[in-house]
């Protein structure tokens, strides 16, 4: 599929991952809106690329869908859609005072890692399934999941959890969605310069960076971005969940296994 011309949503972490997607979606021709809740960063970014920007609950289901009646009264039919959102808050599944996990922290990293990629993935679908086919293909629906969907460590409970989540709606949706010409890809990164990491230690960051052989550093979200373009245009990546993560392995702790886990809903 070609870039150029057409309308493109990028949803979540505007500051990372996101930012840089959107930036790279601009750079070739799109017309691109962003969902983001934080309004600061999003219209930056928006500013900067000449696009749009909405200020969406990614887990909630009247946001979304207001989000997208706006982006498309904008810039038409969106055929591009990548779901960038993730929250990765540290937890273990009883903390060390014995006492039973934060369910309602559990809850929201499910609202926001899971529902909030697969709520935007029916309403994007929903809108574009009775459209004609461009070069061929409807549109296009890029995830976002995480080594920790399948190596996941002590102190990843919410995170590994709702990631893995996204790993097997992957094939399932890209199956359902074949006869209608929407393909669906996740990219699975490992550890990446984005929200949910600046607030980790400078010296844990570098141990993270460290696990990948090749790489021995965090990714950068440009990066990223580079498969979302490659994966945009190459018509036989369907299905897939890419791994983009320097063939890291991750080992069993993890850097916030000890953690005081008992957070309060939030």
């Amino acid at each position: 599929m070609e870039i150029t011309g057409l309308s493109a949503i990028v949803a979540g972490n505007a500051s990372g991952l996101a930012g840089a997607t959107a930036r790279m979606l601009a750079a070739r021709g799109a017309h691109v809106t962003i969902f983001d809740l934080d309004a600061e960063e999003g219209r930056k970014i928006a500013a900067e690329i000449g696009g749009h920007f909405m200020t969406v609950d990614i887990a909630d289901d009247a946001s979304v869908a207001a989000a997208f009646e706006d982006a498309e009264e904008r810039y038409g039919l969106a055929r591009i859609l990548v779901s960038c959102v993730g929250i990765a808050p540290p937890a273990r599944t009883i903390g060390k005072d014995r006492l039973p996990y934060a369910f309602d922290l559990f809850r929201k990293g499910i609202d926001i890692n899971s529902v909030g990629i697969f709520d935007p993935l029916s309403r994007f679908t929903a809108r574009l399934i009775a459209a004609e086919p461009v070069g061929g293909e409807r549109g296009i629906i890029i995830n976002t999941a995480a080594l920790a969907g399948y190596h996941g460590r002590i102190g990843q409970t919410t995170y590994a959890s709702s990631k893995a989540g996204v790993v097997g709606l992957t094939l399932c949706a890209a199956r359902g969605l074949a006869e209608h010409r929407i393909r669906v890809v996740t990219i699975s990164h490992g550890a990446f310069m984005a929200p949910t990491t600046t607030d980790v230690p400078q010296a844990a960051r570098q141990s993270q960076g460290k696990q990948a052989p090749q790489a021995v550093r965090l990714g950068r979200p440009e990066q990223y971005a580079k498969l979302v373009e490659d994966v945009i245009g190459n018509p036989m990546l369907n299905g897939d969940v890419i791994g983009l993560d320097g063939a890291t392995v991750l080992p069993g702790i993890g850097i916030a296994a000890s953690a005081d886990v008992r957070w309060p809903a939030a």
